[in-house]
């Protein structure tokens, strides 16, 4: 999403003659887009902003002005502990409210002081701006349907910084959809901070799910290739699973958070369903489509986490099997509930419990990657490899696959033999079968 968003604030800065480069030292306006979900997410912000000042100076004694402005939900958390910190940045902005970014613009040119946004404005950003935007290379998009969360995760700043849920209307999304589609776009990746609570109003009056929605992007748009990101397992309901049975374009993965095996866990990360409803949400996925691969998100740690609750965890993930997988120790958010909870875990603890979940999750990605030797997958070509004559991609299963062929491949879908297991990626050969959706 920080990826998008990050995209629609070119846009809006477009029109004010403003263009991308490549480096901070030529650039007249400098955005740090930032999350708040990592560990010491503020102190990193405030480092770099630290390296950047000493630009801002540079370009200044060079009689270049230089806009510094701090975007996302490290701004919308710390507001004006920014300012206090570091008063050299002069636009402080939420994710919600980027774009005012022209208008932010305009009163930091005209100001003494610096200028803060971190209010959740009325209206929807979505509604102003530009339709148009700057589509990347390589025939991958991202699309943002949903913001925010209702489901207050024990551990989670989102709900905080991103705000309750809402969901654009559906003539919106489509039309965002039928431009990329129109620039050559052909895989589409849905994005929501809980992606499958979407429930936008459909030019119908009605209100549409996700189902519904991904069926009207495939069969009537014309996107060929279709993916969401991040789900909650409360919100996969029956619609969901049958589309994922009967829409081609909806790829083979998943990405289905659990965050522990532990039902006393979950219980206390707020989670709303336990280890053994997972289990069987997985199962009803898989008989609907069997060559789903899952990934999931896994947090050890969690204050009150015993050996035990570790192990129920270890459980799962050898039960079910992840094609991918993100683990990270608990690090407590300021404002959650669980900062504030007793029975904190050990660093030394958490370390260890880290290294072997890690080591079973790599496991299973290796097995998985492994499996594909010898299989031929269509392959969406989305720019240059690292070496001479390379190009790269994903297959349906988000695997990054390198392949000899020609940069004219790009942004198309060929079938590709794999033929080699890299520590990340797959080898493959082009089969001579192009353009495949």
């Amino acid at each position: 999403m920080n990826v998008y968003d990050s995209e629609r604030m070119t846009d809006v800065l477009r029109p004010l003659g403003y263009e991308a480069v490549d480096a901070p030292d030529r650039a007249d306006m400098i955005i740090l887009n930032t999350c708040h979900i990592r560990d010491r997410a503020a102190e990193k912000v405030f480092s770099e902003l630290g390296r950047l000042r000493l630009v801002k100076e540079a370009r200044a004694q060079a009689g270049q002005q230089t806009v510094l402005a701090v975007a996302g939900c490290v701004a919308q958390a710390e507001g004006r502990e920014i300012l206090a910190r570091a008063p050299y940045v002069d636009i402080v902005l939420g994710p919600q409210t980027y774009h005012r970014l022209p208008e932010m613009v305009a009163r930091a040119a005209r100001a003494a002081g610096a200028v803060i946004e971190t209010d959740f404005p009325v209206e929807q950003k979505f509604d102003f701006l530009p339709p148009e935007r700057e589509v990347p290379e390589g025939g991958a998009a991202f699309l943002t349907i949903q913001e925010g969360c209702d489901k207050f995760c024990s551990f989670c700043v989102v709900p905080y910084t991103r705000g309750a849920e809402a969901s654009r209307p559906v003539a919106a999304v489509l039309e965002e959809a039928r431009r990329l589609v129109a620039h050559g776009v052909r895989e589409i990746t849905l994005l929501g901070q809980n992606v499958n609570a979407y429930h936008g109003e459909g030019p119908d009056g009605a209100t549409w799910d996700l189902a519904r929605l991904a069926t009207e992007l495939a069969r009537h748009v014309g996107v060929e290739r279709i993916r969401y990101t991040t789900s909650h397992p409360r919100d996969m309901g029956d619609d969901l699973i049958a589309a994922h049975r009967d829409l081609p374009a909806l790829m083979p993965f998943l990405h289905l958070p659990v965050q522990s095996g532990s039902d006393r866990v979950l219980a206390a990360m707020n989670r709303g369903h336990t280890a053994q409803e997972y289990r069987d949400l997985v199962a009803r996925l898989r008989a609907a489509r069997p060559d789903l691969a899952l990934s999931s998100d896994f947090i050890v740690g969690h204050p009150g986490e015993t050996d035990e609750d570790f192990e129920q965890t270890m459980q799962l993930i050898r039960d079910i099997g992840f094609a991918q997988a993100y683990s990270f120790k608990y690090s407590p958010r300021p404002g959650t509930p669980a900062s504030n909870a007793g029975a904190q875990v050990p660093e030394d603890v958490k370390d260890a419990r880290l290294q072997r979940l890690q080591a079973l999750l790599r496991e299973q990605q290796d097995a998985f990657n492994a499996a594909s030797v010898g299989q031929r997958v269509d392959v969406l070509f989305t720019g240059r490899g690292r070496k001479p004559g390379q190009i790269s991609g994903k297959s349906p299963y988000l695997q990054a696959v390198h392949v000899e062929g020609p940069d004219s491949l790009i942004g198309q879908v060929a079938e590709v033999e794999i033929v080699k297991l890299h520590t990340n990626s797959l080898g493959g050969v082009l089969t001579g079968e192009t353009d495949r959706a």
